[in-house]
């Protein structure tokens, strides 16, 4: 069974992305945080949090959130040693250049325009690249 971490503070995008899943039949467990601060605890087990292990095979990352937002998140989680291999698709409303930009340097797997649907999204090659790694 595969483990995801999904960041993002919208309980309907959770929502659809559990129903992705589920439509797919892709085995996973979904752990959740709202924040980039709530992803860091669970990834180092901090703040009182027990830390997911195995690592998360994938990270789905907003970026448009509170607290920590999705690009500060990235830095932070690209800066640690034993995080820098975990593959990290964004799944953001924003279609903005700079946003793409931005998260590529910091080395995503794909960039996922919301909703997380794997047959409308627009992001189509991103989407079947994630299905791809979920499902190996």
């Amino acid at each position: 069974m595969r483990s995801v971490l999904l960041v993002e503070d919208d309980i309907f995008d959770t929502m659809t992305a559990q129903k992705s899943f589920a439509k797919f039949n892709v085995p996973h467990q979904l752990h959740t945080a709202f924040n980039g601060e709530e992803a860091l605890d669970l990834l180092l087990g901090r703040n009182g949090v027990e830390a997911i292990r195995p690592l998360p095979e994938v990270i789905l990352l907003d970026l448009n959130m509170p607290r920590m937002n999705g690009i500060e998140f990235l830095t932070e989680l690209r800066s640690t040693d034993q995080f820098q291999d975990i593959p990290v698709f964004i799944t953001t409303t924003s279609s903005m250049d700079v946003d793409r930009l931005s998260t590529e340097k910091l080395g995503v797997s794909g960039y996922i325009v919301k909703p997380l649907d794997f047959e409308t999204t627009t992001d189509l090659s991103d989407s079947l690249s994630l299905l791809e790694k979920l499902l190996n």
